[in-house]
């Protein structure tokens, strides 16, 4: 048969409902809670689903992809909501990540780069056996000379760093940080490694991602502020 050019595969039907649901907290709530009408809902998701799939769908296939798709989603906690819906995203891109060996001499070297590139974007975390850096990638061969080949465990370039601001409750709010995450992963952007800074969660993933993986979390954080919007106007 060849090779199949991946990018001129179409969806599923319920792969392109579940694009859209992905992207939309209220829809998600409705079918977790069971008070959306599914038929409404489908008429809803219609306009979206035809986009992707570049063709007509009947309601009743969108009605069959929801009841498979409604175990899927699960309530958003009502605090882990206050925090999403007051965050906010930027990008980072060209960043670079490097992990070494966490010896006295990485150590001391790390501590050089603190001292050194104040001013640039250096974050760092720590394990027990490693150190890893993630940086502005024009340091790159500056950073990298600091250690020796055998110090050095991993080293990737062309990254980009997505970094979610929070207001501070998300300190003691779990589950918070693991709802960004799963934004992500559940339209299958593979995510290089995730830093967590106070009220900043840094995901970090290729640069050929950077693009969705945005769009993904600015869609999850105006998902929660128009559930919650609505949540008000259906109380009120």
């Amino acid at each position: 048969m060849g090779i199949v050019d991946l990018v001129s595969v179409k969806p599923t039907i319920i792969q392109a409902v579940r694009d859209v649901v992905d992207s939309d907290l209220s829809i998600q709530d409705a079918l977790d809670r069971g008070y959306g009408n599914l038929t409404a809902i489908a008429r809803v998701l219609k306009p979206a689903v035809e986009e992707r799939l570049g063709r007509g769908v009947k309601i009743e296939s969108l009605v069959t992809s929801l009841k498979r798709l409604r175990g899927r989603y699960k309530v958003v906690a009502e605090d882990v909501l206050d925090v999403v819906m007051n965050s906010t995203v930027t990008v980072r891109t060209d960043v670079a990540k490097l992990s070494v060996e966490k010896r006295r001499k990485t150590l001391e070297a790390v501590g050089n780069l603190l001292l050194s590139y104040r001013e640039e974007f250096l974050q760092i975390s720590e394990s027990i056996d490693a150190i890893t850096l993630l940086f502005d990638q024009r340091l790159y061969e500056g950073v990298v000379k600091l250690f020796r080949s055998d110090e050095i465990l991993e080293s990737t370039t062309n990254l980009a760093a997505i970094i979610v601001r929070s207001p501070i409750k998300i300190i003691k709010t779990p589950g918070c940080a693991v709802s960004f995450i799963t934004q992500l992963s559940r339209r299958h952007i593979n995510i290089e490694d995730t830093i967590s800074c106070y009220t900043d969660t840094i995901i970090v993933v290729s640069m050929v991602d950077a693009g969705r993986a945005f769009t993904a979390l600015t869609d999850y954080i105006a998902s929660a502020r128009r559930l919650k919007k609505n949540a008000k106007r259906r109380s009120g």
